[in-house]
């Protein structure tokens, strides 16, 4: 089934995924039903790229940051410039910011160190994060509740109890392929539980195509998927939850018609 106004609240188009079609994928993403797409940085290089994107398309916006996975190669030049930067039209977020237990590409100490610098900048601009959390569920929640941005803990991977320590912060939370995935409990009792207004649609492309494009390259438009399942879980119609998500999304962000 086709569905209407879909916003991808996560994506990474600027990966190099995408160098082959690029343009042809993005221009194309209209015919399947997206309206609006967040190309998140994360690092300099790929920050700088997400805003070149956010200009060349009507429909793209940006989210700049240093991801945990580089938090070691960042310098402070990198900071200050990433820092002017959120000065753009386009520019909505301070993100992908986080932590990230599971691989420990940065030493912890970099990555929380870093991690409280972004929180911190994000507070000072008034700007919304997006949050990345991988098996450093109590970190990444003992630092939420100390700087309390405004934001989304994208892919959510805690159980529903930290679902719940986060909604009380004022915080989204973001679901994308994984609640199609077999082994997805914890994100499925995570949808049950997230108010309507608290929910945001993602992919996290090129990676986490959902069921039963699992292992193919993601785009926006397998949003339609997760949606499906999403609205199967919490007894609504597809295209109702999809098009709260889009008013949540444009809440958050601060984004007009």
């Amino acid at each position: 089934m086709m569905y209407r106004n879909i916003f991808d609240t996560h994506s990474h188009y600027d990966d190099d995924k995408f160098d082959a079609d690029r343009d042809e994928v993005l221009s194309g993403l209209s015919e399947n039903g997206v309206c609006g797409v967040i190309d998140c940085g994360c690092d300099r290089e790929s920050s700088l790229k997400a805003i070149a994107l956010s200009e060349k398309y009507d429909f793209v916006y940006a989210a700049i940051g240093v991801h945990p996975h580089e938090a070691q190669e960042a310098t402070q030049a990198d900071l200050e410039e990433l820092k002017a930067l959120y000065a753009k039209e386009k520019v909505v977020a301070v993100g992908e910011i986080g932590l990230d237990y599971h691989y420990d590409f940065s030493p912890r100490d970099i990555q929380l160190e870093l991690f409280e610098k972004q929180l911190s900048l994000a507070n000072e601009l008034s700007l919304p994060v997006i949050i990345h959390d991988r098996e450093a569920h109590e970190d990444t929640l003992n630092l939420l509740k100390k700087y309390k941005p405004c934001g989304v803990v994208h892919c959510f991977s805690g159980s529903a109890e930290m679902a719940k320590e986060v909604l009380k912060l004022g915080m989204y939370i973001g679901l994308g392929g994984a609640v199609t995935f077999r082994n997805a409990k914890k994100p499925l009792e995570v949808a049950a539980v997230v108010p309507a207004e608290r929910l945001l649609l993602e992919t996290d492309c090129p990676y986490m195509a959902p069921v039963p494009l699992r292992g193919s390259r993601c785009d926006s438009s397998m949003i339609a998927y997760t949606a499906e399942k999403l609205a199967e879980v919490r007894s609504c119609d597809v295209q109702v939850l999809i098009d709260q998500c889009r008013k949540n999304a444009k809440e958050l962000f601060k984004i007009g018609n």
